[in-house]
């Protein structure tokens, strides 16, 4: 019972908030930008360290599909302990009046640094990411995310992160 109900729940999201990609493109600009500061593995207390990072999105590449508006996106991030993450991937984005709702996934490639080990080279990292509207071309937002090496290297710890996002379309 309770299956049938998030699926109603999801269908619903999907019809009420579907945006068409020409619309999509008149709106905004062809490209966003997306500045992020936060807290890489909040979870850990010994290996928790803060993060800063950098996200592109080409909206002139956006793509309605089955699961919505998608769109590709590429970015990077370091904590403080100097481990970086370079990704690429695709992000759907879901409108509800001002607010934001944007799902990604990515993969890329980790570097340890001075931080966390998490057990292989390949990691991905699965995102959603809350905004608000707050000028016509920018954004204010909180987005978690997860990052890990699906078991590909012999031990995937797996790190859970917050950020708070400012994001401008140029």
């Amino acid at each position: 019972m309770n299956l049938k109900k998030i699926f109603i729940l999801f269908s619903l999201i999907f019809v009420f908030t579907y945006v068409n990609a020409e619309e999509y493109k008149s709106n905004y600009s062809e490209n966003e930008f997306n500045v992020y500061s936060g807290m890489f593995d909040f979870s850990d207390d010994g290996k928790r360290a803060t993060l800063v990072g950098v996200q592109h999105q080409n909206e002139n590449l956006n793509r309605d599909t089955f699961f919505g508006n998608i769109s590709p996106i590429t970015g990077a991030l370091i904590t403080a302990d100097n481990a970086s993450y370079v990704y690429t991937g695709i992000q759907a984005q879901y409108k509800i009046g001002n607010l934001n709702i944007t799902p990604s996934f990515t993969p890329g490639l980790y570097h340890e640094g001075d931080g966390k080990d998490l057990g292989h080279l390949v990691e991905f990292k699965s995102e959603v990411q809350i905004s608000l509207d707050i000028f016509r071309d920018s954004e204010l937002g909180f987005s978690y995310n997860h990052i890990s090496n699906a078991s590909l290297g012999d031990k995937n710890p797996g790190a859970n992160s917050y950020m708070f996002n400012f994001l401008k379309s140029f």
